[in-house]
């Protein structure tokens, strides 16, 4: 969608848009009144100081929409098949599946939470070698690494979802 179009939709079409990016309400509500933006960068660097502001609780809850690496999400709409999409490198044999679920399984137990990590243009290797290291991390090391890692994922989102004016 062109920008021009994202800025002349109504509010709650355009949150609708966005929400699948990330689902937090004060940076889809803040992307929405932020409108109009000129370009593309204008709203991807409004995002992102947006995004600077996300409390620990948003956070939190905004990873309930998100699949565990390696496994297919659970439900279906724009965040599904964004998710779908953003783990299409992850290999699918039963070892790297074997693999993945034990190192998920790890992490969940660790930190209480699903392991996220910006999928797109990872293999399971990468990505299986990052959560390696991460379990080494601090809770608030980890906190901060979500938050980078959501912001990426949302930035990303939405950078696909909206375009300059031809």
């Amino acid at each position: 969608m062109e920008i021009v179009d994202f800025n002349a939709m109504d509010a709650d079409a355009a949150a609708a848009y966005v929400r699948p990016c990330a689902s937090i309400g004060s940076f889809v509500s803040g992307l929405v009144t932020g409108r109009p933006y000129p370009d593309r960068t204008t709203l991807l660097a409004h995002a992102e100081r947006l995004a600077s502001e996300w409390t620990r609780t948003e956070v939190d809850e905004a990873l309930a929409d998100h699949p565990r690496i390696g496994e297919r999400h659970r439900g279906t709409g724009a965040s599904a098949a964004m998710s779908d999409a953003e783990q299409s490198g992850v290999a699918s044999d039963d070892d790297v599946r074997r693999r993945l679920a034990e190192a998920n399984r790890r992490y969940e137990e660790r930190f209480g939470q699903v392991y996220l990590v910006r999928a797109k243009g990872r293999s399971a290797e990468e990505l299986l070698l990052l959560l390696e290291q991460r379990l080494g991390n601090d809770d608030a090391a980890e906190a901060e690494v979500v938050h980078q890692q959501l912001t990426q994922i949302a930035l990303l989102r939405l950078s696909a979802l909206v375009e300059d004016a031809a």
